[in-house]
C-alpha cells in the first residue's frame, strides 16, 4: 500500500501547483491522474501522425492562452523554468480584422502601441480606451490581491479601499456613484458605455465573453474591465504547447520526491471517524494519505467520492444545487496546410501573433445567444481564432500549421431531441466556415481535426455539463459564496479533506490562484511554513 503525505486527485494545474508548494515544504505528494496523460484541462497531445507527418501535431486540448497565471507570481516562485517551461509572448494579444472591411485593431502589451492601432480604425475611442484602462487599472489592482487570499466577506472591500489610500481615490470627485454602478453593471452594458466604435465594442464584449456570463449579467463589468490588466501581464503560450506548463509541475512534484500515478480514477474517498484517510480507485487500488486534496469537480468531488452519507443533508443538498449551467462552448483543434489570410489585413505581419476575434458585432453575438437560450447551437457563431504555429514551430512540423477556433453559446443540453454525438462534425462545419468567411484561403484547406463539443469536453476532462470554469462565474457564485460558503475556505467538514480546483475562490482559466491559495491554507493548518512573497 502507498502511503503519501498529501495525496492530490486529479492533475489539473490548480491541483498540480497545491502538490508543488506541498512538496518544496517537505511533504511527500502523490497524484492520481484518471486519464493516461497528465495536466487535466492544460494538457497537449500529438494527434494526426502519418507517413508524410510522422512528428504530427502538437494540440492543445484544453486551455491555450496563458494571461492570468503571469499575474500571480507562481511561476517565478516555483521555478518552473528550471523544468523545461518556457514561454513565448503573444504580442498582440489579441486583434479584432475588421469584418467585410479593411484593417485591424491590434491589443498589444504596450498601451500606446493598442491606442495607435485603435487609431488607425476607431479614432474616436483612442481617449475612450485609455480612460477605460485607468479605471479598471486601479480597481484591478485591490481585485488581483483579493484573488489571491482565501475569501471573506470583506476581502475585495478591503482591498479596494486599500487601494484608495495608497493610490488615490479609485474615482475622479464626484463619479464615486457612477463608479459603483459600473462595477454592479453589465459587461455589455461597460462595453456600450464606454466605446463608440461598434468594431471596439465587438472586441471587447467577445474578449470578455470568455468568462462565461452572457453581456447582460448583472455584477460583471470587470469582465471587460480585466482586459486593463492585459496591459501589465501581457498573454503567453508555452513552447511546445499548453501542456508544458502541468508537465513542468509533474517534474518538480517528481524532483521533491513526489510520485505521479496515471490511469488510477478514484471512485471514493476513505472515510473513517469523519476523517479522509486515503483513496480507492477504479481497479480496487488504496492509496492511504494523511492529507487529501481533490482537484476534481466540486460535485463529483462531495456528491460521488465523498457521498451523501458523509455529509449533512444541507450541505449536500447545496453542493448538488451549485450552478453549472448549460454548457459554455465548444472548439475545433485543426491540422491545416496554411494560415488564414484575413481579408481585411492580408499582409498584416502581428495578425497571427495573438488571438483573433472573430466576431461581426454585439448583435451578431446577441443572435447566437438567443439560440443558445433556446438550447439551440448558434446558426452563426463567434469564433475565437488561435494559429499558435506562427510564433511556435514546435506545434507544427514540415510546414504545416495549427488552427483552433474555440465558439461560445453551445448549450450541453440540446432541444429538438438533438443529439451531440449526431451534430458534432456539422457544429464543426459551422465554426470551420466562420474562418473562411474571414480568411477565404482556408477552404479546403483542412488535414485533419479534433472536435470538442461540450459533451467532450465532459467526457475527456470532467468538466459538468462542458462548463470550463467548472462553476458558472456570476456574482452569486464568485468570493465567499464559490462554490458554498461552507466550503470556500478550500476546507470541508470532512477532517483531512481539501478542494483546489476552479470550482473553488476565484475561479476557472489558467490562473493557479485557486491551488495556491489551497496551499497556503493546508501549510497553515498543519502548521507548516506558510508561503510569503513579496508582490509588486
Amino acid at each position: 500500500m502507498k502511503h503519501f503525505d498529501a495525496l492530490i486527485i486529479g492533475s489539473g494545474h490548480n491541483g498540480l501547483i497545491t502538490g508543488c508548494y506541498l512538496a518544496k515544504s517537505g511533504m511527500k505528494v502523490g497524484v492520481l491522474e484518471r486519464r493516461d496523460t497528465i495536466g487535466g484541462a492544460v494538457c497537449t497531445e500529438t494527434m494526426f501522425r502519418s507517413d508524410e507527418n510522422p512528428a504530427g501535431f502538437r494540440m492543445d486540448v484544453g486551455s491555450s492562452v496563458h494571461i492570468m497565471i503571469h499575474q500571480t507570481g507562481i511561476i517565478e516562485e516555483l521555478g518552473l523554468t528550471d523544468y523545461g517551461l518556457e514561454y513565448i509572448e503573444m504580442d498582440p494579444m489579441m486583434s479584432y480584422p475588421i469584418p467585410d472591411g479593411k484593417g485591424v485593431i491590434h491589443f498589444f502589451k504596450d498601451l500606446d502601441r493598442t491606442l495607435e492601432s485603435i487609431a488607425k480604425i476607431a479614432p474616436e475611442d483612442v481617449a475612450n480606451y485609455k480612460e477605460f484602462v485607468d479605471f479598471w487599472g486601479k480597481i484591478n489592482k485591490g481585485v488581483l490581491k483579493s484573488f489571491m487570499v482565501p475569501p471573506t466577506g470583506k476581502n475585495i472591500i478591503t482591498e479596494m479601499a486599500k487601494g484608495q489610500i495608497r493610490d488615490g481615490s479609485m474615482f475622479k470627485k464626484g463619479e464615486q456613484m457612477a463608479g459603483l454602478q459600473r462595477i454592479l453593471g453589465s459587461y455589455g452594458q461597460e462595453v456600450k458605455r464606454s466605446f463608440r466604435s461598434p468594431y471596439m465594442q465587438a472586441a471587447i464584449t467577445w474578449f470578455a465573453a470568455q468568462s462565461g456570463p452572457v453581456p447582460d449579467q448583472s455584477a460583471t463589468g470587470d469582465f471587460a474591465g480585466w482586459q486593463s490588466m492585459l496591459h501589465q501581464s501581457g498573454a503567453k503560450h508555452p513552447k511546445g504547447g499548453s501542456g508544458m506548463l502541468t508537465q513542468a509541475m509533474a517534474k518538480l512534484i517528481e524532483d521533491h520526491g513526489g510520485e505521479i500515478i496515471p490511469n488510477r480514477p478514484v471512485e471514493k474517498i476513505d472515510i473513517s471517524d469523519g476523517k479522509a484517510t486515503g483513496a480507492v480507485t477504479n481497479d480496487g487500488t488504496y492509496y492511504k494519505a494523511d492529507l487529501l486534496i481533490s482537484n476534481a469537480h466540486v460535485q463529483t468531488t462531495m456528491c460521488k467520492m465523498v457521498g451523501r452519507e458523509h455529509l449533512s443533508p444541507d450541505l449536500f443538498q447545496k453542493v448538488e444545487n451549485v450552478q453549472i449551467g448549460n454548457g459554455f462552448g465548444m472548439v475545433i483543434r485543426c491540422a491545416v496546410e496554411e494560415l488564414p489570410v484575413y481579408t481585411a489585413c492580408p499582409d498584416d505581419p502581428y495578425i497571427h501573433n495573438g488571438m483573433q476575434l472573430l466576431a461581426p458585432s454585439t448583435e451578431y453575438m446577441e443572435r447566437a445567444i438567443g439560440d443558445y437560450m433556446k438550447k439551440l447551437p448558434p446558426d452563426d457563431p463567434a469564433v475565437l481564432a488561435m494559429t499558435f504555429s506562427k510564433i511556435d514551430p514546435e506545434v507544427a512540423k514540415d510546414g504545416k500549421h495549427t488552427l483552433f477556433a474555440w465558439a461560445q453559446w453551445h448549450p450541453y443540453e440540446l432541444a429538438n431531441g438533438l443529439s451531440w454525438d449526431d451534430i458534432r462534425e456539422r457544429e464543426a462545419e459551422k465554426i470551420y466556415d466562420v474562418v473562411v468567411k474571414y480568411a477565404p484561403n482556408m477552404k479546403n484547406k483542412l488535414i485533419d481535426w479534433y472536435i470538442q463539443t461540450p459533451l467532450d469536453i465532459e467526457r475527456k476532462h470532467g468538466l459538468l455539463r462542458g462548463n470550463v470554469m467548472h462553476v458558472e462565474m456570476n456574482f452569486d457564485q464568485m468570493f465567499m459564496f464559490r462554490p458554498t460558503p461552507e466550503l470556500s475556505q478550500y476546507e470541508t467538514p470532512i477532517e483531512n479533506l481539501y478542494l483546489s480546483s476552479a470550482s473553488c475562490h476565484p475561479g476557472g482559466g489558467v490562473f493557479g490562484a485557486a491551488g495556491y491559495n489551497a496551499a497556503n491554507v493546508i501549510l497553515k493548518k498543519n502548521k507548516k511554513r506558510k508561503i510569503f512573497r513579496t508582490r509588486n
